[in-house]
């Protein structure tokens, strides 16, 4: 058994289905830039719910949340994040997958979570992460539920890994 084994439990890495990721355009120039994130013409549009904005600490986790009925599209728009996804739908040909993607400066892009999807975020880095969420429904505590971040339902280990 490799050390990775022994942090990260066993299960299924690799995509999940109906994630999607979609590199971003950042235009820069001497003034500053303009990151474009989702619009209403593009392919994954799924409608328009709500658009928030979160903030987290170096180290912070937030997460497990799951909604019944709303997508999730998510951009890191200002520092670093490791997003983790886990499948856990009964019929998806992807059960028992764990998917990471880090987004942020490093690696702009959007991430489209389809409901029903378990999905979590920690900072990392050495500055706050601020990240949006352009969701295809307005918040609803009734679809939502939220599992500890260190729930064992969840094949997942949110300690760093030194490779």
């Amino acid at each position: 058994m490799t050390t990775r084994d022994a942090v990260r439990p066993p299960g299924r890495r690799g995509e999940i289905d109906g994630v999607q990721i979609h590199a971003l355009r950042r235009i820069a120039d001497e003034r500053g830039s303009v990151m474009h994130m989702l619009r209403a013409d593009a392919p994954h549009f799924g409608g328009f719910g709500e658009i928030y904005f979160a903030t987290a600490w170096p180290g912070v986790i937030k997460g497990w949340h799951l909604h019944q009925m709303q997508a999730q599209n998510y951009c890191v728009v200002d520092g670093m994040a490791k997003l983790v996804l886990y499948d856990d739908r009964a019929a998806s040909p992807t059960r028992g997958v764990v998917q990471e993607i880090f987004l942020g400066d490093d690696s702009y892009v959007l991430v489209h979570i389809p409901p029903l999807v378990l999905n979590g975020w920690k900072a990392i880095g050495t500055t706050r992460t601020l990240l949006a969420n352009c969701a295809t429904l307005p918040h609803d505590p009734a679809e939502m539920s939220r599992l500890d971040p260190f729930d064992p339902a969840v094949p997942y280990d949110w300690a760093l890994i030194h490779r």
